[in-house]
């Protein structure tokens, strides 16, 4: 496939990385502001990108995602090109008056959840998040793949609630470069509903093969494209679907038909 299809980013940020255990010097390369994740997605022929602010996530255990979710809906109305998660954290009861308003905004697709920046154990809040998805047919794009947020803790909630749709966020990702990559697909295999999806916003999902296996094992229907930009390099990210070993039809899957369907966006947008 040439790089013609415009595809839709399910998995971006925006904002400034800090992490107290990294130099500055990478900080600032992992770090954009709205408008150059606007154009570099426009320059790998990204027509419409999802983001939360990296400012609701970081620091670890010290965000205030408050304020970073009422940036963020200033910021999306300023870029057509933009919609919203909004990030709700369970410690900070205001996220969920916040999801209520947002959620019925045309910017605003669903909500993002982080149990790992956040620092908090799914098992412990994973039904009030995912009742209040229930309470507005929302959408959850959650953190997967490390030790507050492993694909198979979010399985009991995704079950019992069998009309919300998550997406594990970071295929392949296991907690390392030595963990498992298979943890968000056999999540998906073993859950009892078909609401369940993987993004491919992973360093992993460059690895030959993951993405191919990934569309064996549960179909393209399962996989929506995700950049983890500014984490990520978002042309890089898009060559890797552009150039995977599937079907064209299969790519397109991935690249936005998936999520035109799972999060109601018209092909205009």
């Amino acid at each position: 496939m040439n790089n013609t299809a415009q595809a839709i980013d399910v998995h971006a940020h925006y904002g400034t990385y800090q992490r107290a255990d990294a130099p500055a010097l990478f900080n600032g390369w992992v770090s954009a502001d709205a408008a150059t994740v606007v154009d570099r997605a426009c320059r790998a022929d990204i027509r419409l990108t999802i983001v939360s602010p990296l400012s609701g996530l970081l620091p670890r255990g010290q965000a205030d995602a408050v304020s970073a979710n009422r940036e963020a809906s200033e910021i999306v109305r300023n870029f057509p090109e933009l919609r919203q998660w909004v990030i709700v954290h369970p410690h900070q009861a205001e996220t969920f008056v916040q999801a209520e308003e947002l959620l019925s905004a045309p910017q605003c697709v669903g909500i993002k959840i982080h149990p790992e920046e956040h620092q908090y154990k799914i098992h412990e809040y994973g039904d009030r998040l995912f009742k209040l998805a229930a309470d507005f047919n929302a959408v959850v794009l959650a953190h997967s793949g490390d030790p507050l947020s492993l694909p198979g803790d979010l399985t009991p909630f995704i079950n019992e609630y069998s009309g919300v749709r998550l997406i594990l966020a970071h295929l392949g990702n296991g907690g390392g470069a030595a963990g498992d990559p298979t943890l968000q697909v056999r999540a998906i295999q073993d859950c009892r509903h078909d609401n369940v999806f993987v993004d491919t916003s992973s360093a992993r999902s460059i690895l030959p093969g993951l993405v191919e296996w990934a569309v064996a094992e549960i179909g393209s229907e399962r996989v929506l494209f995700g950049t983890d930009t500014p984490l990520y390099s978002t042309a890089m990210q898009r060559m890797r679907i552009d150039s995977a070993d599937i079907t064209d039809n299969q790519k397109s899957d991935i690249l936005y038909r998936n999520a035109e369907r799972l999060l109601a966006l018209d092909s205009s947008d």
